[in-house]
């Protein structure tokens, strides 16, 4: 029957899943509650005190005056004017601010600083990123197939003798070493010196970058007191796509790189088998073979 194949998979599978879907959302609620809920009462605490001091230095100003001008700052945030600086500060829709935007679009970041404030720009960023989304989707899985290309002979790992496997896992060990240190590691220290950030928040901001989750409260290229190069916010959006990229390719070998050690463990501690021999007399079954292509 159609309908008992239909409670068996939601009973076997879906509801469990379900379950931990639903209890792993309720531990990050809890969990982020502890953490920030009191750092926030503070700071609207500071927030208010400051506001009254405000208000005993600068007699001539009321309540409602205050609260209208924080009305204006808080609409020129939302538009993408840092309050901070004069009219002199950079403008945030000259080129590379542009491509900068333009990649937070089309690869869904968002980080919710700036967006369009106009009507015709607000149609434009609808239609811009209903083709520029898949666009970038299939990017970035012909760049990882690509890249995963070059790495196709790990799947003739059972044709090589015991030294060369060990050597072509520390090769790929060393390849998603050095990857991770390019992507995940240097650039975070080039964010961190350039935005005056401290390294585990130049790293937060490229996690929550790559990632794709985007909060916008680490932008690069937006502090005012600063002078970036022109390029600044280009090369950013640049990295962006060269990190997705990247995450695109280790995702599929990291756990092939472990099924490899896995292999060379076994093979250590003699269960292993040589090419063309019979079944192990310890019952262990041979280690399948993964393509990377999968």
């Amino acid at each position: 029957m159609p309908n008992a194949g239909l409670c068996s998979c939601w009973g076997g599978r879906v509801l469990p899943l379900l379950l931990v879907y639903v209890c792993y959302l309720l531990l990050g609620a809890t969990i982020f509650q502890l953490l920030e809920r009191q750092a926030e009462a503070q700071s609207r605490y500071h927030f208010q005190l400051e506001k009254l001091r405000f208000l005993e230095n600068y007699t001539c100003l009321d309540q409602w005056a205050l609260e209208q001008f924080v009305q204006v700052i808080m609409e020129a945030w939302v538009k993408g004017v840092n309050p901070k600086g004069n009219s002199t500060n950079p403008s945030n829709w000259d080129f590379g601010s542009s491509f900068f935007f333009a990649g937070t679009v089309v690869t869904t970041i968002g980080y919710g600083n700036l967006a369009p404030s106009t009507e015709a720009g607000q149609v434009f960023c609808v239609f811009y990123a209903l083709l520029g989304i898949p666009l970038n989707v299939i990017f970035l899985n012909h760049l990882g197939t690509g890249l995963r290309a070059h790495l196709a002979t790990i799947e003739r790992w059972e044709d090589r003798p015991r030294r060369s496997k060990v050597l072509q896992v520390l090769g790929l060990a060393l390849f998603l070493t050095l990857g991770t240190l390019v992507i995940l590691i240097f650039p975070p220290m080039v964010f961190s010196h350039v935005e005056g950030w401290s390294f585990s928040e130049g790293f937060y901001f490229a996690f929550i970058t790559l990632s794709t989750i985007g909060f916008g409260d680490y932008v690069v290229g937006t502090d005012p007191s600063k002078h970036y190069i022109s390029v600044y916010r280009s090369l950013a959006a640049i990295w962006i796509l060269l990190g997705l990229a990247w995450l695109a390719l280790i995702l599929p070998l990291g756990p092939l790189l472990l099924h490899r050690c896995c292999q060379l463990w076994l093979l250590s501690r003699g269960l292993g088998m040589k090419d063309g021999a019979a079944p192990d007399p310890s019952g262990l079954p041979r280690p399948q073979k993964i393509p990377i292509s999968a």
